[in-house]
């Protein structure tokens, strides 16, 4: 089945009028009454030649005019504007024109098709169905790992000015919670799914969701698949709300990667703040600084998350809510940064282009330190004295990841005041980015075993390729159409 078939259009996000699918309906209805465009522009007073602008989605008609029209059809006026092909034909026709507006069909140089009756159905699926060959063997790669690099540093410049709090988000996700009467605390499995059910899904958990995907939606059936397995953050209610964040929030398929990844930020932000709600977490937050016991383990199990989204979900509301400055960092047992945040000057390790992700943190750095600790799945607390101030951090390592990941969240001196484990008595002194802190061997080490060593490297293959194709980098379409044509028959 080719992707144009796919298009349902009353399951696209966003309210505005779609100029197309209105006079497609308009036409639709109209000749379902047996009215001529004259005989319905006598009925509600306008000319024949602009209700065929109407039709054809040349025209913007105003509110007066539509509920005009549903009168003099016997119709309500959200009928003529629901977002769905009144019929299959008619869907052809909108997605014919709207191929023949896309920048790769326009340079084919072809003259505009017009899909009227004497054009069969079988000739538009035929065109549609070479468009869409031709979009997918011109896709280029996504981006170059120099632009995906850049992309993230520049979108964690945007976190960082505006304190990773996101207030639009944040009142769309007290939306979704108002149906359910939501009253604290963790959200039930019920909860979720009334959440989920109002935005008019239904959810199925199955078995050979694509490897390549953490869930897969069907527009048509308004059906989200997932795994039942955790993946880190992504717990299944996570993944579940991270999805629907797509929707509730307006995404369309990204253009490039900095979009995907901007929808990827926003996406896990709704999760976030449907599973720890922001009126009831900074109420948490607040009693917990009153009474200096602030902590990310508390915070993880009063709303029944993973640490890692804990600890994320504190960057987002300490700020603007408790007038605090943090730091967040996702590694690996290796010290390979995988995800960081800062707010408080702490001076992370990049490259030439401002980029942290991929670079190795200091040695001395809380992160790291956890991973030689009797208990690594202890809280690990530190205070570390860096060239931007002294910090104190938590690091706590993931159980549930088989890469073993620590998490770290960290504030500046002053702030460590407000949080349990202050009183460690742990302290190391990091000089990074500074090559002779721990990036280079000690000298009687160098000494004794330069030009000796010849270590075999473990090969990094990806990084020599630009990065997946395709609107959403990493998925495989074949798998995720041939999934949902299986369980289409359900």
């Amino acid at each position: 089945m080719t992707t144009f078939a796919a298009k349902d259009f009353s399951s696209l996000p966003g309210s505005d009028l779609d100029l197309i699918l209105f006079g497609q309906r308009l036409r639709h209805v109209r000749r379902s009454r047996g009215l001529t465009l004259a005989e319905l522009g006598q009925r509600v007073g306008r000319a024949p030649s602009v209700l065929s602008l109407l039709e054809n989605g040349r025209r913007e008609p105003k509110l007066s005019l539509i509920e005009s029209l549903a009168n003099a059809l016997g119709v309500t006026a959200d009928e003529l504007m629901r977002r769905e092909a009144p019929s299959r034909r008619a869907q052809l026709e909108i997605a014919l024109s709207q191929a023949q507006r896309d920048p790769v069909y326009a340079a084919l140089g072809l003259p505009y098709l017009r899909p009227g009756p004497r054009v069969p159905s079988d000739v538009i699926e035929h065109v549609l169905a070479l468009f869409e060959e031709l979009r997918r063997q011109q896709a280029k790669p996504t981006a170059t790992p120099e632009e995906a690099r850049a992309a993230n540093a520049g979108l964690r410049a945007m976190m960082r000015d505006r304190g990773n709090y996101f207030a639009d988000i944040e009142q769309a996700a007290a939306r979704a919670l108002q149906p359910v009467a939501y009253s604290g605390g963790a959200l039930s499995q019920g909860t979720l799914l009334s959440v989920v059910s109002h935005h008019g899904f239904s959810v199925r958990y199955v078995q050979d969701l694509p490897r390549s995907a953490r869930s897969v939606t069907d527009l048509r059936n308004r059906r989200i698949y997932l795994r039942q397995e955790s993946l880190g953050m992504h717990t299944p209610r996570a993944v579940l709300l991270q999805t629907l964040g797509h929707f509730v929030l307006g995404h369309r398929a990204p253009e490039d990667f900095a979009e995907f990844l901007r929808q990827r930020v926003e996406a896990n932000y709704f999760a976030a703040a449907v599973l720890v709600p922001e009126q009831a977490a900074v109420t948490f937050l607040r009693q917990a600084k009153e009474s200096r016991s602030l902590s990310v383990e508390d915070m993880r199990d009063v709303f029944s998350v993973s640490y890692e989204m804990a600890a994320h979900r504190f960057t987002n509301l300490a700020t603007h809510h408790l007038g605090m400055a943090c730091h967040f960092v996702k590694n690996d047992s290796g010290g390979i940064i995988y995800k960081a945040y800062e707010n408080d000057g702490v001076i992370f390790p990049a490259d030439t282009g401002g980029a942290i992700e991929g670079q190795r943190m200091c040695r001395l750095w809380s992160g790291r330190q956890i991973f030689a600790a009797a208990d690594r799945f202890s809280p690990h607390y530190q205070y570390s004295d860096t060239p931007s101030g002294t910090y104190w951090c938590v690091a706590s390592v993931d159980p549930g990841s088989e890469r073993g990941f620590a998490i770290t969240l960290g504030v500046p001196f002053d702030d460590a005041q407000w949080f349990r484990g202050r009183e460690t008595i742990k302290r190391t002194r990091s000089m990074c980015p500074d090559p002779s802190c721990c990036q280079r061997p000690p000298a009687r080490l160098a000494a004794r075993w330069d030009g000796m060593a010849w270590p075999s490297a473990r090969a990094h293959s990806h990084i020599l390729s630009a990065l997946p194709s395709g609107s959403f980098p990493g998925v495989d379409e074949a798998d995720v159409y041939s999934f949902l044509d299986r369980h289409d028959q359900d």
